[in-house]
């Protein structure tokens, strides 16, 4: 169940940046567009992460609207824990807290701790991610336009990993 739910999460994010890669875009507005997908999802926005993505779309023709919503495919709900555990452990360690709960904190003053360290972490988290992205879809892009279409049945791991073969 969760191998095939992941499959289909894999499937899509391929298929949206494949589209991406064949539109009319430049390389650096497709890369671009992902890394602003992967940074606006990486932020807590409880969902609503997805109509901004409609807003930046209507408001600037730029944006590559596969890449954009690949991003979510990419940081979908098995992955998005493991992005707010980061940032929950990023915003501890820079804001000095080891622990939420001290013996002498209040139930407020645990919580107020606890979202500092989410939000400092996952804002972190997310510009890391959004670079990483950009630099990753912008190679990736550009390989894709110099090799042209892949051919059918290749995997997304025969694709990404072809520039590392032997010739």
């Amino acid at each position: 169940m969760v191998r095939e739910r992941l499959a289909r999460y894999r499937d899509a994010a391929r298929q949206q940046l494949v589209a991406a890669f064949r539109e009319e875009h430049t390389p650096h507005q497709v890369a671009a567009s992902f890394a602003i997908g992967i940074f606006i999802t990486a932020l807590p926005t409880g969902g609503l992460g997805i109509g901004l993505f409609f807003v930046f779309i209507s408001l600037w023709s730029s944006i590559s609207k596969p890449a954009i919503f690949a991003s979510v495919a990419v940081l979908n709900p098995f992955v998005k824990p493991a992005v707010y555990l980061a940032s929950f452990q990023v915003g501890a360690f820079l804001l000095g807290s080891e622990s939420v709960r001290s013996r002498d904190a209040t139930t407020t003053e645990s919580a107020w701790v606890a979202i500092q360290q989410l939000l400092l972490g996952n804002a972190i988290i997310a510009v890391v991610l959004s670079a990483l992205s950009y630099v990753t879809v912008l190679h990736l892009t550009r390989l894709h336009r110099r090799r042209g279409p892949p051919r059918s049945g290749l995997s997304l791991t025969s694709f990404l990993l072809g520039p590392f073969r032997r010739q």
